[in-house]
């Protein structure tokens, strides 16, 4: 029979060499979501030549305003479920100067 110092150091060793992949999986992780929540039913509600007022309503409060320029809008979204990677949506919504929307600029990370 294997004596318990060897198997405990075998079970040390794959532990060391497998890094903590699978502790990992093992682990609970919570859902992970920051900033303003960006739904696809809410995004293609969302078209050029809407007003300030009208995307507020739809999207909520910006999360960050240009500080050199009030109409240009950013909604950020970061979301890590469980064990995938981290995913960033940026929503970049811009206006003229009579409030009206004239560029959205949607990327993913």
């Amino acid at each position: 029979m294997i004596s318990y110092k060897i198997l405990t150091i075998i079970l040390i060793a794959l532990m060391v060499s497998d890094g903590c992949s699978i502790a990992d999986k093992l682990v609970y992780h919570p859902d992970l979501i920051q900033g303003n929540y960006l739904s696809d039913s809410h995004l293609i509600k969302i078209h050029i030549g809407m007003t300030q007022e009208q995307v507020r309503y739809i999207l909520g409060t910006p999360q960050v305003s240009d500080p050199f320029s009030s109409n240009i809008w950013y909604y950020v979204s970061r979301q890590k479920i469980r064990h995938q990677p981290l995913q960033q949506k940026t929503l970049k919504l811009t206006f003229n100067n009579q409030g009206i929307l004239t560029n959205i600029d949607n990327k993913k990370i």
